[in-house]
Formats: C-alpha cells, structure tokens, sequence
C-alpha cells in the first residue's frame, strides 16, 4: 500500500504551520512505504502525485474543531470551486479522480489551533501539545496502515463525521 502524507499551512503564521510541522515529524520517522509532502497551500498539480497512491492523509491546523484533533474520512466533492492557487482536499481529491480515473482512499488530520494572526514561526503552546497528541496517534496508524480502524477520531469515536473541510485553515 502506498501512503502519501500531506501537511499543508504557512508555517509563519503561527498555528498555521500544523501541517508541515506534522509531515516534518512523520519525515523523520522513514516509514517504509510512506512519501511524506509539505507545503502553503494544496495546488492542483498535487493531483499528480495523488494518482500514483492508495491512500492520501492531509493534515491541517482546525481553526475550530475537536481538540487536540480530529480524524476523518474524506470524499472527492466535484463542483468545489477553487482558484489557480489553492485548492481544499475533496476538490483536489475530484480533481485527481477527472484527471487520472481514480483517486486514492483519503484522510483529514485536521490538529486544533488557537493562534493564527501576526508572524511568528513558532506554535503557540497549546498548539504544540495538540500536534504532541496527533503524531501519537498517526505513527501507529501509518505504520500498520490502520486508516479506517482509527477513523472517525479515535479520542471521540462517538463524534460523526463532519464535512471535509469543516473546521480546516
């Protein structure tokens, strides 16, 4: 099973740097069989790399949402309106799937956190503690590709499945 693990976020923006912040933690682990990808914002040319991969998990800072996190299940949404320059997870997901015929089975780490205006490169601490408790949560996840037995949020696992990109930057 090929993994590709996407945080995305601008990393100078507080909070907002969940994502790479949590893909630079899963890089270092070298899982066998996981890519690890980091960038601002999610680009339609990230389509490419979605056709070559099974699943797909992308994390994000929540800006509003469970705490420390939430883990769901996210479904390609077609008509999703998006720009030359962003585009959000079920969108990019339709895209890949117009594109390539397929899109891999995907996932929302979305980490909860509280400070996202000025520049900063550094997470508040409540945010750190959150991104402490989702790297524990992911590693065994990843590694034993246990996606849908962890999903919805296992620190809630009464919680149904929200929108995908509800509660997401």
């Amino acid at each position: 099973m090929r993994v590709l693990f996407h945080g995305f976020g601008n990393p100078g923006r507080r909070d907002d740097g969940l994502g790479p912040a949590c893909a630079a933690a899963v890089e270092r682990w070298a899982l066998p069989g996981v890519a690890v990808d980091a960038d601002y914002q999610l680009t339609v040319d990230d389509s490419a790399a979605l056709r070559d991969v099974d699943v797909v998990v992308f994390a994000d800072a929540a800006v509003r949402g469970p705490e420390p996190f939430e883990f769901r299940a996210i479904e390609p949404r077609p008509g999703v309106p998006f720009g030359s320059h962003g585009i959000e997870p079920p969108a990019l997901l339709a895209l890949t799937r117009e594109l390539f015929g397929r899109a891999p089975e995907a996932w929302l780490l979305a980490i909860r956190g509280y400070e996202f205006d000025g520049f900063d490169e550094t997470l508040s601490g409540r945010a750190a503690a959150n991104l402490a408790a989702a790297l524990e949560f992911i590693e065994p996840v990843l590694r034993n590709r246990t996606f849908r037995a962890a999903g919805p949020t296992a620190r809630d696992p009464e919680r149904a499945p929200a929108a995908a990109g509800e509660g997401a930057s």
